[in-house]
Order: C-alpha cells, then structure tokens, then sequence
C-alpha cells in the first residue's frame, strides 16, 4: 500500500510517498521538503502570509518531485493524506485544498492528519518495533507536549507549555543573541562552549501539573542581555547559552519524572518534534532512561524537522482506521 502525503503547517513544504508491506514495516519512497528558511530568515522568524504564498509556489512542483523520485504514478498511490491541524490556518489551507483537489481528481481517499501525531510517528519509520502504549515527549517551534499514547491513534495529552513553546524560546534567544534564523541549533552548538554556566529559573511550573512555562526562562535571558548591553559590560554569549540550556532541558527531565512516577504502567519514552534534534537534550533523555530502565526512541536527524514522511506514517493508522474525509475538509490551527 502506497500513501502521498502532504505537510504544509509552518515554512517547510513537503511530500512524500510512503509504502507499507504486508510485515506492517513502513518504506519512505520518497521525502521531499521545500525549506523557506532563506526567505524568513531576514525576519528573524516566519511571516504567516509569506509562508502561505511561498506553499502555493512549491507544492506542485515538489509533488511531481516526490512521485518521480518514488518511481510511481497517481495511479500507483492508494491514499493521500494532509496535515490539517494545528498550525498556522493559512499555511495549512494550501496543503489541504490540494490535497483534497488531487484527492478528488484521482478518486483516492483522503486523509486528514494532526500534526502533533505525525511528529511521533515518525519513530515508526525509524523503529519498526516500535509498539504503543507509551509516553511521548513532542518539541517544536510551535508545540511542546507530554503525551500518553494509548494506541497509533489515540493520544492523551497531559502536559504542555502555557505560553512559549520551547523551539521558539530556543530560536528568540539566540535571536537576540545575534544568531541567524533559525538559531536552535547555532544555540545548541554555542552551549558546549560555555565554561560558567548562568543560571536561570526553570521552566517546569512548580505545581501538581505536567506543564511547562518557557515565556519566563526566555524573559530571563533577555532581561539579562540588555542589562550587559546597557551596562557595556562583556556578553558572555557562551556561558549564557549553557545555562538557558541547561534550564530548559532540565526542565523536561522534571516533568518526565513525574509523568513516569504517575504513570508506572509505560515503559517507553517517544521523542519527537524540531528540538528532538537537540544535543544536549537527546544526551540528557538518555541518561534520564537509563537510570529509569526505560526504552528510549529517537527519530533519525532528519525526520525531526517538518516533513510529509512522518505524516504519511500516521496516515497508514488512520487508513487502518477508516478515518477519511471528504472535498468539506477544513484546517484549524488548533488540534482537533
């Protein structure tokens, strides 16, 4: 079984064509993504309606791409599947409306994908033996969340950021820092050099809750900043970045305990989502699982980031499941 699938939520364009056997293993044919970071990166951050206009200009041309270099026709595909929620509502529209189009001229089935979902399952490409239940972490620009995945389609959130997302404070301070857009990693880099860490407040609400708070560790950083620079005072880049790190990944490694201390039945931890491909981050969930005797699954590099791979790995769940939908399909910016 063959599946097209589309991604289109923030500033990649992307589509790919996915092949499932009848082992239930799943074979990327093809993967490809049209990154916007060069047009966006002269804003330091995405521009909602350029992202919309620049998806209108890629998605035909990466969708011919992505058949070819899977060696396969419309003819070949037995589904197409779209990213339909969350994310930004205009960039989202341009995926879903021609997906539902090739959907419909083709006569395939449709099927609508939540974002959050296709970042976990893109451990099921890179970990066939991957089974449910287990506990998913999901970090990104736009969403940092702890999940209880019962099965491949039903996921419980019960943890999440109240305001910032993590990715996004990553790529704020490292903004104003003087790094380029996109500047997680260039952070993530600059860390490792630092020799006298600063420290900062966590960003672990210190409550009962799962959830994080990511807008006050950020605040921090920058208050400290444009103190040293109002002051003239040197700006120890390096030991700034080892401590916003540290703070933020230690916050995730304190929510994480607690969900496993109250949820001793899951044995597995999933990571997934943009900042999965964090250094500091996957060392200290390695540590964290070890010391804990839980299994640890981490997507490959290149399946962190936006890609239509991981939505075409969900979409076969949904396809088991009959969830389709017909041309009245919408996108929200919100899950659902």
């Amino acid at each position: 079984m063959r599946i097209l699938a589309f991604e289109s939520s923030c500033d990649e364009t992307a589509a790919a064509v996915l092949e499932r056997g009848a082992d239930g293993v799943i074979t990327v044919l093809s993967d490809i993504v049209a990154s916007q970071v060069a047009i966006h990166a002269k804003f330091g951050g995405v521009v909602p309606e350029i992202a919309s206009r620049a998806h209108s200009e890629a998605i035909t041309g990466i969708t011919y791409e992505a058949l070819e270099k899977a060696g396969c026709t419309m003819d070949d595909i037995d589904a197409v599947a779209v990213t339909n929620n969350p994310g930004l509502i205009g960039a989202l529209l341009v995926a879903v409306n021609f997906a539902k189009s090739l959907a419909y001229a083709y006569r395939k089935p449709l099927i609508p994908v939540n974002h959050i979902k296709g970042h976990i399952a893109a451990n099921y490409i890179c970990h066939p033996e991957l089974k449910a239940p287990f506990i998913g972490f999901v970090a990104s620009g736009g969403h940092t969340s702890i999940v209880r995945v019962e099965d491949a389609r039903t996921h419980v959130l019960i943890g999440g950021t109240r305001d910032d997302a993590m990715g996004e404070s990553f790529d704020k301070v490292a903004r104003v820092m003087g790094m380029p857009y996109p500047g997680g990693a260039a952070l993530d880099k600059l860390a490792y050099e630092g020799k006298d860490p600063i420290r900062f407040p966590s960003a672990a609400v210190r409550d009962d809750t799962l959830d994080f708070s990511f807008s006050g560790i950020k605040t921090a950083v920058l208050n400290l900043i444009n103190r040293e620079r109002q002051m003239g005072g040197e700006l120890r880049r390096a030991d700034i970045a080892a401590g916003f790190v540290q703070a933020a990944v230690s916050s995730v490694i304190t929510k994480l305990g607690m969900t496993f201390d109250r949820n001793p039945d899951m044995h597995a931890l999933v990571l997934a989502g943009g900042v999965a491909a964090n250094s500091h981050l996957r060392e200290a969930l390695v540590k964290f699982t070890a010391k804990r005797g839980l299994k640890l699954y981490m997507p490959e590099l290149r399946y962190c980031g936006d890609n239509a791979a991981m939505i075409g790995a969900a979409a076969f769940f949904e396809y088991d499941a009959g969830n389709f939908a017909d041309v009245s399909l919408n996108a929200y910016a919100y899950s659902v």
